[in-house]
């Protein structure tokens, strides 16, 4: 239904955005087991505000930029297309997909439509 809303209802890019991006961040941060200020110090941000900068993109204040959500996504180690998914399906698939692609470097996946 969400999806459908959108599609009639103009969303701002920059609020779909910080939506998308603060839900998938919020999940895989819980799911890497990190705290707000760890993740963010990993991922580069100074010490002093890592934790404030990744709860207003985990609450989806603000969303970070292209180059920090790579970043994160190395520590979290998911792709970036992840954060990206509006889709909740789709955003599983390529976490799935990138789970395999680890554990079988150099094999091709084929999906039978």
């Amino acid at each position: 239904m969400e999806s459908f809303l959108r599609r009639i209802i103009p969303v701002p890019q920059q609020e779909l955005d910080a939506a998308v991006i603060g839900k998938r961040l919020k999940i895989a941060r819980v799911s890497a087991d990190l705290k707000q200020a760890e993740l963010g110090v990993r991922a580069g941000l100074d010490e002093e505000s890592a934790s404030a900068r990744i709860s207003s993109y985990e609450k989806e204040v603000h969303s970070p930029d292209f180059k920090l959500v790579c970043k994160i996504a190395a520590v979290l180690d998911v792709p970036e297309a992840y954060f990206y998914a509006v889709d909740d399906e789709l955003a599983e698939l390529i976490l799935q997909y990138h789970r395999y692609k680890k554990k079988n470097p150099g094999s091709t996946l084929i999906i039978n439509p």
